[in-house]
């Protein structure tokens, strides 16, 4: 049974909402200056992170009114935002997607939103940023314990990127026999994604389950065209609640939106349940090549999707 709550505690919880939306400036009529609100806004990044999503999809989980995103979507379809296709399942559905406008005006708004919270954090001290963040983390994590939610997928946090090589190094051991050097090769992945990555065009996905750490996914520019994944990792515990397929469709979203025009691969053709989640997510096996690393014998795979 929970413990009444002090009203004092409650106030302070308002008063912090309070401050925060107005340093945000969420509570004006548009948000950063542009054309749209914060809802428009929210469903927009639905619409650029999902793939082909249903309304019903994006309002369940918004917590939208039906008709209300109803006319924000029609207002999406004047504008050339939003594309319709009848949804094969069900033709009284609509799966919705962003046009090319309207990938173009949702990265317009993604990167005035990222200068908008650079500006804000520039005026701290690095250590009064440390602490912010990990106040942040604290108060996502707690709020987030609740039993009703389900395996979600955030960005990296501080403790993230050590975890993705330890559990890179630990589960290849004890699976496949991997020997230090795959672990020393994640490494240098990670550590060179953690120094120098482009948050414009690069991007880190952590599972997470129970409030644990339960899987990752990098997506790293290989050209100006052409984008990479790696570290593709689901955790034993987490099998079943299709964290790799999620992670997959969530970098494949970003590819498109950062306007790559392919995404490529390299694994092993004994990872079976990898192979398979790329498969059915469009990627095409295009080399083979048989190699000797890691301390065994593989077949090294190159696959190939084109956006």
């Amino acid at each position: 049974m929970s413990s009444p709550v002090p009203p004092d505690q409650v106030d302070t919880v308002r008063g912090f909402n309070r401050f925060y939306t107005r340093r945000l400036g969420v509570l004006e009529q548009h948000l950063l200056n542009t054309p749209f609100s914060l809802t428009e806004a929210r469903v927009l990044y639905e619409l650029a992170y999902r793939e082909a999503p249903l309304a019903k999809e994006i309002g369940a989980e918004l917590g939208i009114d039906a008709g209300y995103l109803s006319r924000i979507l029609q207002s999406f379809d004047d504008q050339g935002l939003i594309s319709r296709k009848p949804s094969p399942d069900d033709r009284r559905q609509s799966r919705i997607g962003l046009t090319a406008k309207g990938r173009t005006t949702y990265g317009r708004l993604e990167q005035r939103s990222q200068q908008e919270i650079a500006a804000m954090l520039a005026g701290l001290q690095p250590s009064e940023r440390s602490r912010l963040v990990a106040s942040m983390t604290t108060i996502e994590r707690l709020l987030r314990a609740a039993p009703s939610q389900g395996p979600v997928l955030r960005g990296p946090q501080p403790g993230d990127i050590g975890w993705v090589v330890q559990s890179h190094g630990a589960f290849y051991a004890a699976e496949y026999g991997f020997d230090t050097s795959f672990e020393a090769l994640v490494a240098e992945i990670a550590g060179r994604f953690l120094a120098s990555h482009d948050p414009r065009r690069e991007r880190c996905w952590i599972a997470e389950l129970d409030g644990a750490q339960a899987g990752s996914l990098f997506l790293v520019q290989a050209s100006d065209e052409v984008a990479k994944l790696r570290l593709l990792l689901v955790t034993p515990q987490a099998r079943g609640h299709r964290l790799g397929q999620r992670m997959v469709q969530e970098a494949i979203c970003f590819a498109r939106q950062c306007g790559y025009r392919k995404v490529t691969l390299w694994t092993q053709s004994i990872l079976v349940a990898a192979r398979k989640i790329y498969q059915d997510a469009g990627f095409i096996l295009v080399a083979t090549e048989p190699h000797r690393s890691f301390g065994t014998d593989l077949i090294g795979e190159t696959w190939e999707l084109t956006l």
